[in-house]
């Protein structure tokens, strides 16, 4: 019972935090992709993006990959991007998830688990964390899915 309330706290007080970001521009990433050239996130302006905290090593994870693989393949057409922010420290298992799990999309590594820049810059405290973006680069929506992801989605790229 300890446990639970702690989870529920901690989801909550992460909730929080990153509500605060919610309306405001998206700050700049700029990480080394599978083939190490660099992509930023800024270069994806002008189309609606999921910048999506994930890591090979988290379960829940791979059932998020499942779902964004879906509205990846019917929407990228219309100008849906996912910047896949993996903070895996061991780029070897990352690469690998990514071929296993066959993620079409952009992906980007900083490693150092919880204590990678980004990480720690973006207060993530579980993954899988999304973040939604408009095409102006604002943030809209964080960790929403299912329909309602797919609605705001629509309704993004149709702006």
């Amino acid at each position: 019972m300890k446990n639970a309330i702690l989870s529920v706290f901690v989801l909550c007080a992460t909730l929080y935090v990153n509500a605060q970001k919610i309306g405001e521009y998206a700050p700049d990433i700029s990480l080394p992709n599978v083939n190490d050239s660099t992509i930023t996130l800024s270069s994806l302006k002008g189309k609606v993006v999921i910048l999506d905290f994930w890591a090979s090593w988290c379960g829940p994870c791979v059932a998020a990959n499942k779902k964004m693989a879906k509205l990846y393949k019917k929407y990228k057409s219309q100008g849906l991007e996912i910047y896949g922010l993996s903070i895996d420290s061991n780029k070897e298992k990352w690469k690998a998830a990514i071929k296993k799990q066959k993620l079409k999309w952009l992906h980007v590594n900083d490693p150092g688990d919880w204590q990678s820049k980004t990480a720690r810059a973006w207060n993530i405290e579980f993954t899988p964390t999304a973040f939604l973006i408009d095409k102006h680069g604002i943030i809209v929506a964080i960790d929403v899915e299912g329909k309602v992801l797919e609605e705001q989605i629509k309704k993004l790229l149709a702006e």
